[in-house]
């Protein structure tokens, strides 16, 4: 999945407000800081230990996801992530899972478009064992010709499952109008063709091309000294591979991908809604735009009418929404990547007679940004963003995520302290410029499925990005 961060605004009754996020980033200033080390062969290894927790999390982060793949190969990334457990050369599938349930510990892997994640969570004694297991399935799974066989239908199975979740589906064809004729525009999973004809070359291929320690975090969040770690991935992975031209972590190995202003429409009158999402090109990870737009995804909020909190929401978005029943929830998201982004809004409406309206307030509020955001909304959406980023770092396994994601797409851990200061620094005009910078009469990208009848011409709605006349 892409990294889209969600900034939730969302108070039920009753509900006091956490502290406050200055409280929230002073706990976590407590916290130690992040060691970070180079060995030889250019394999990071990162940890942040937590004196006497009792588990920790080690992983391996990859820069290679599905943006590393071609037409031909894309799903790839995915389908290794299936065949990770299958066995190795040292231990066979059952090996593998009797070893891990007797530590009492956990296995997991993940692929994004930019990513790949394999990590275990285990006791503080057991962190030797771990790390060895993850770097066994990582350099010498065995991916076998019968394993690759059974997983395909496996893999289908979940395709299937995919295409009946309508966010994932309008967010796979957002991304394929926005991002057209780029790797980014591909799904995670691959056409059904490529999962049917990929063979274990294209698979020994990636691993040999794409696991190559330069591209590689080691993480370790908890219960793990940094020395310890470093000895034992000079100990597993010594042996890595290196890219024939070597880059810095931060540096994206992808060609640019270029935005394109354009929309998808897929019409399904079975569906009972219209699921839409519209997007301008954002923030990479390592712009300095990066927090303001997050803050003004945070002004702008998530809305859902089942929560029937309306009232208690600040965002005047949801006010109009809901006294109109114009929609049954809005949700704005700001997904980045290494060189680019997606920063929009997500609507589900059963009222699809009226979707120009929801489309043309929910774009007019947008422009209102442009004008003069209201400090009292600057100041709120900060203090949602702060406790939501600093609220994220609950557990060792969300540290370690953090750890790897920030290392391989910028180079850098940023500290809770740094984070604090760069989002109290943003004032109402740094917000007014993002929003005149990204929003203000900016192409966009339209992907809607279902009743999607109701829906302006592209033009109509793209007009809106440059008037404030409701």
């Amino acid at each position: 999945m892409s990294a889209r961060l969600i900034v939730s605004s969302t108070i039920k009754a009753g509900m006091r407000m956490p502290a406050s996020a200055r409280s929230l980033a002073t706990a976590a200033s407590r916290q130690p800081l992040t060691q970070v080390t180079t060995l030889a062969n250019g394999l990071t290894v990162a940890t942040e230990t937590t004196p006497g927790a009792q588990t920790a999390t080690v992983g391996a982060w990859i820069d290679a996801g599905s943006r590393a793949e071609n037409e031909r190969n894309n799903g790839t990334a995915h389908f290794l992530e299936h065949l990770a457990f299958k066995g190795t050369n040292r231990r066979s599938q059952h090996q593998l899972e009797v070893e891990v349930e007797n530590l009492g510990a956990h296995l997991n892997a993940y692929t994004s478009r930019e990513q790949t994640v394999y990590y275990a969570k285990a006791f503080r004694n057991d962190i030797g064992k771990a790390v060895d297991i993850v770097a066994d399935i990582l350099q010498n799974s065995k991916l076998e010709a019968g394993a690759v066989e059974r997983e395909r239908d496996v893999i289908l199975r979940e395709q299937e499952e995919v295409e009946k979740l309508p966010e994932e589906v309008v967010f796979d064809h957002l991304h394929a109008v926005a991002f057209q004729g780029s790797s980014l525009g591909r799904t995670i999973l691959g056409p059904k063709e490529n999962i049917l004809s990929i063979q274990r070359d294209d698979l020994t291929n990636y691993i040999r091309e794409k696991y190559t320690a330069d591209r590689m975090v080691l993480v370790g969040a908890g219960g793990v000294e940094h020395e310890e770690l470093v000895k034992l991935a000079e100990q597993h992975f010594s042996s890595l591979p290196v890219s024939a031209n070597p880059l810095p972590l931060g540096k994206s190995f992808h060609p640019e991908a270029k935005f394109v202003g354009s929309e998808v429409r897929v019409r399904d009158d079975t569906q009972s809604t219209c699921n839409v999402a519209i997007a301008v090109e954002g923030a990479s990870w390592r712009s300095p735009d990066y927090f303001p737009l997050l803050v003004l995804q945070a002004m702008f909020g998530n809305w859902d009418r089942s929560l029937g909190s309306a009232p208690l929401l600040s965002s005047r978005l949801s006010h109009i929404v809901s006294t109109n029943n114009l929609a049954n929830s809005f949700m704005h998201f700001s997904t980045s990547y290494s060189d680019t982004g997606l920063w929009g809004v997500y609507l589900v409406s059963e009222n699809y007679q009226n979707l120009d309206d929801l489309l043309r307030f929910t774009l007019k509020e947008w422009q209102r940004a442009s004008t003069g955001p209201s400090p009292t909304d600057v100041e709120r959406a900060k203090s949602q963003l702060k406790a939501s980023l600093l609220l994220g770092l609950d557990g060792t396994t969300a540290i370690a995520e953090d750890i790897g994601r920030q290392l391989v797409t910028t180079g850098k851990r940023y500290t809770p302290q740094e984070i604090e200061q760069a989002i109290d620094q943003i004032t109402p005009a740094e917000i007014q410029r993002v929003a005149q910078k990204y929003l203000w009469d900016k192409d966009i990208a339209i992907a809607a499925t279902g009743r999607v009848e109701g829906l302006f011409d592209y033009n109509r709605i793209r007009a809106d990005m440059s008037t404030l006349l409701y």
